[in-house]
């Protein structure tokens, strides 16, 4: 057997022993394990066998499939703001990137496997948006009979700078149903107006990262009525749930890129260069963390238009990694929950001061490898939309980014709960493992932060972080009938559990925690 095929039907195998890695649902969630063997066993695409080699796969998948007749079409177009012309606007049909003349004008031979022409809205000018609320950059790509297309874009400028701007991700929202529509309608878009109605000095946009369907794509238009509501464009990544399911990849993202358009793109904000990933690789049965050949080769000649040092902000659904196998006890990351090849997408953002938002593993965590602050973060549904929190006791919320410049703030907003709900403090020996000590679980904590505990005015040291499960996750989810709506989720480990101490005498006890901005939050226990 070929070692490369060896490799991926032993990480299937591993993967199939995880009782605790179940983030993915369903039936593309719990996948049958022999079904995964048997479809690497016949490698209907190279990916099975060697997920480290290029593959192919470009926003054709939008509904076109490989045996339809490939012609050429070449498309030319402009882009203006009323009677400017805009030069050095990078404009793509996702395999070539060029930018507009000094005219506003480009050109650029695609064919009628692709399916959008899109532009990166530059800096300086407003994100156009759909009647839904959605981002639109984008053109379906339509030939007349002598293959042929036209596309205009006109933009309309801001009245001042974007340099300081915001703004929100929201991952897994993953609705299943109108009863869970109906809670992301009262709790979250809410949520999101008071939110933005807090950073009204700002220039916002939203993202929603991925999953944000539960496999029903026939509820997208619920999706929009709440981006509607929100008040800001908002830009879509693809997740592991947003597909439709059928033989291969190609063709996956048919519904997805007919609501919000093309699966992968760019654009930017101030001096912040963003950028939107498909990494979700669906094989058939089941998918991967993986990007695809095409989407590298776009993603490189999309950053030769940026210069470098300039800050690059990057959404994908699947984290680039995550360090869930360590606190599990498992021996390697799982392929589904991990990009396989991030090491060429690490390459590519290396000259750059690089930023990656995930979502899909219903957890919150900061990784930092290869140079690239990754924000893994918490879901809107929590432990799908099972109870108020995740299961590493994180609660249910999104991330509130705000840039000023070149410089990323962020903080994690809880749905329903202040801005500064920033942990969780529980009594002594709400953890049996540590009975003489008290836990806080403070979710968005980084190497940045500091945590420190007083008794009765007195400051006492630094807390201890050891991994460990969140004693309400415990509490909600732990046992065959907990959570009622969910009896599969269980609590996970989750690194950012703080210990200290506390003298059974003390009086009061509070805990400071204090992050990188500077900014410190305090819970008392009496």
């Amino acid at each position: 057997m070929d070692p490369s095929l060896k490799a991926i039907l032993d990480e299937a195998d591993g993967e199939a022993n995880r009782s605790k890695d179940r983030e993915a649902l369903s039936r593309r969630t719990f996948l049958k394990q022999a079904a995964f063997v048997a479809a690497a066993m016949a490698a209907p695409f190279p990916v099975l066998a060697d997920p480290f080699a290029p593959q192919a796969g470009s926003n054709a998948a939008a509904g076109v499939g490989p045996a339809r007749p490939v012609r050429p079409v070449r498309v030319s177009g402009r882009v203006t703001a009323g009677r400017t012309s805009l030069a050095g606007v990078a404009v793509t049909d996702g395999l070539t990137v060029t930018a507009t003349d000094a005219e506003g004008r480009f050109e650029i031979v695609s064919n009628t496997l692709q399916s959008f022409v899109s532009i990166s809205t530059p800096d300086g000018y407003a994100i156009a948006q759909n009647p839904s609320g959605t981002a639109s950059f984008y053109r379906p790509i339509m030939a007349d009979d002598s293959g042929e297309m036209a596309a205009r874009f006109d933009l309309a400028a801001l009245d001042g700078s974007d340099e300081r701007h915001g703004f929100l991700v929201l991952s897994d929202p993953q609705t299943q149903d109108a009863y869970e529509m109906g809670l992301f309608h009262a709790e979250t878009v809410p949520d999101v107006q008071e939110t933005a109605a807090a950073l009204s000095g700002r220039r916002l946009f939203g993202v929603g990262c991925g999953d944000i369907m539960f496999d029903d794509l026939s509820l997208y238009p619920e999706y929009e009525r709440g981006v509607r509501q929100m008040g800001m464009p908002f830009f879509q990544v693809v997740g592991n749930h947003d597909l439709d399911f059928g033989p291969t990849d190609d063709g996956s993202v048919r519904t997805f890129c007919r609501h919000f358009g093309p699966n992968f793109y760019s654009f930017d904000r101030g001096e912040i260069h963003y950028i939107v990933l498909d990494n979700v690789f669906w094989h058939g049965e089941g998918y991967i963390g993986y990007v695809t050949d095409d989407q590298l080769n776009w993603l490189a000649q999309d950053l030769g238009l940026v210069e470098t040092g300039r800050t690059v902000a990057l959404f994908n659904h699947i984290p680039q990694y995550t360090t869930r196998h360590i606190r599990t006890g498992d021996g390697s990351p799982s392929i589904s929950s991990t990009t396989v090849n991030r090491e060429r997408m690490y390459q590519l953002l290396e000259p750059y001061r690089a930023h990656v938002f995930s979502g899909h593993v219903h957890e919150h965590e900061h990784i930092f490898e290869s140079g690239v602050h990754e924000i893994v973060q918490g879901t809107v549904c929590g432990a799908w939309w099972s109870g108020p929190i995740c299961w590493d006791g994180t609660p249910s919320g999104y991330g509130v980014y705000e840039v000023d410049g070149s410089d990323i703030r962020w903080r994690y907003k809880s749905t329903g709960l202040d801005e500064n709900h920033q942990m969780r403090v529980y009594l002594r020996g709400a953890d049996p493992g540590a009975p003489d000590e008290i836990v806080a679980n403070i979710w968005d904590w980084e190497p940045g932060w500091q945590v420190v505990w007083y008794e009765d005015g007195m400051r006492k040291g630094a807390m201890a972080r050891r991994p460990g499960t969140d004693p309400l996750s415990e509490k909600l989810h732990r046992g065959s009938d907990l959570p009622e709506r969910r009896p599969w989720v269980d609590p996970v480990p989750t690194n950012h559990l703080f210990y200290a101490p506390v003298s059974p005498d003390a009086g009061k006890v509070v805990v400071e925690a204090t992050d990188r901005f500077g900014r410190t939050y305090t819970t008392e226990l009496g």
